[in-house]
C-alpha cells in the first residue's frame, strides 16, 4: 500500500542553535515518505549553513529574497507544500520518532477528519522535559466546532504547530494564516480548519515544544501580555461576528479574564523553567 506524501514545513529565522536538532528529529521519523521544506526568512546568523550541511534528498531549502516576517514566512511554507497532509513545525521544536506515522494513520483511517492533534512535552533548551500540554479532555473523533468553542472560552486546546497535522484540502478551504494576527495566527487557522468538520484528539505525547524566554511565545508572555490579550479579544470578536461561536457578553468577558490569568501562570512557569 502506497504511503501518502507528507509536507513537513519549517519556517526559520535566526535558529542556528536548534534547527539541526529539529531537522534530525524529522529525518529520524519511522514514516519516510515526506518532503521537508525549510524556508529561511533572511536569517542573520548561520541558520542557512546549518541546514545546507545536512545531506538528505528530502530537504528542500528555500531562501527568501527579503524578510517576510513571521506570518508571511509561515504562509510561504504552506504555499510550497505539495503533500496530501501538511505539518508545520517551528525551528526549535522536535518530533518523537512515531509522530508522523501515528498522525498519518489517523487521517488515513478517518477521511472525515480534517486535522489531528496530539499531546506535547514541554522541553527546555537542553531537551529536558519540564512539563506536558495535554489536549482536549475527549479523545478520538470530536466535532471541530465543539473544540473551537471551548478553546476560545477556556484555552487553546489545539496547541502549537508541532502537535498538529491537517489535510491540504482543508487548508485550501480554510485559507492560510491571517495577516491580521501576529502571535496567535496558528490558533486562528486551527479554528478555521476545525470549523469545517471533525478533528481527532490523539492522547499520546508525540512531540516536544521548546520553552524559551527569547522565543516569540516567551517574549509575548514576559513583556507583551497586553498585546496578547488584545489579539485574543480580536480573535473572539472575529468568530462571534462570523457566527462560528455564539457567546454572550458574560462569555466574552470570562474568556478575556481567563486569558489574563493564564498569561500570569505561564509567566511564572517560564521564570521557573525557561532560559
Amino acid at each position: 500500500m502506497k504511503q501518502p506524501m507528507i509536507s513537513i514545513c519549517i519556517p526559520a529565522y535566526n535558529n542556528e542553535g536548534f534547527i539541526k536538532e529539529t531537522i534530525e528529529s524529522i529525518l529520524n521519523q519511522t514514516y519516510k515518505n515526506f518532503e521537508l521544506i525549510v524556508v529561511d526568512d533572511k536569517s542573520r546568523d548561520n541558520t542557512v549553513k546549518v541546514v545546507e550541511d545536512i545531506k538528505d534528498a528530502r530537504i528542500k531549502l528555500v531562501k527568501n529574497e527579503k524578510n517576510l516576517g513571521m506570518v508571511g514566512n509561515w504562509n510561504r511554507c504552506l504555499e510550497l507544500a505539495n503533500g496530501e497532509y501538511v505539518k508545520l513545525i517551528c525551528a526549535d521544536d522536535i518530533l518523537y520518532p512515531d509522530c508522523v506515522a501515528k498522525e498519518v494513520k489517523v487521517l488515513e483511517h478517518y477521511p472525515n477528519v480534517n486535522m489531528v492533534v496530539s499531546n506535547t512535552a514541554l522541553v527546555n533548551n537542553d531537551g529536558k522535559k519540564t512539563g506536558e500540554f495535554r489536549r482536549y479532555f475527549k479523545k478520538g473523533v470530536v466535532k471541530g466546532k465543539e473544540v473551537v468553542k471551548m478553546s476560545l472560552l477556556i484555552q487553546n486546546f489545539f496547541g502549537a504547530p508541532v502537535n498538529t497535522m491537517f489535510r491540504k484540502k482543508a487548508l485550501e478551504k480554510s485559507g492560510k494564516f491571517d495577516i491580521d494576527f501576529t502571535y496567535i495566527l496558528d490558533f486562528d487557522l486551527w479554528i478555521r480548519i476545525a470549523a469545517l468538520g471533525d478533528i481527532y484528539i490523539l492522547k499520546e505525547t508525540l512531540n516536544g515544544f521548546r520553552i524559551r524566554n527569547d522565543s516569540n511565545t516567551g517574549m509575548l508572555i514576559n513583556t507583551k501580555q497586553d498585546v496578547y490579550v488584545d489579539e485574543h479579544k480580536r480573535l473572539l470578536e472575529k468568530y462571534m461576528r462570523l457566527g462560528t461561536v455564539k457567546f454572550t457578553k458574560f462569555d466574552y468577558k470570562l474568556s478575556i479574564f481567563i486569558r489574563k490569568i493564564r498569561n500570569r501562570m505561564i509567566n511564572v512557569y517560564l521564570k521557573c523553567f525557561a532560559k
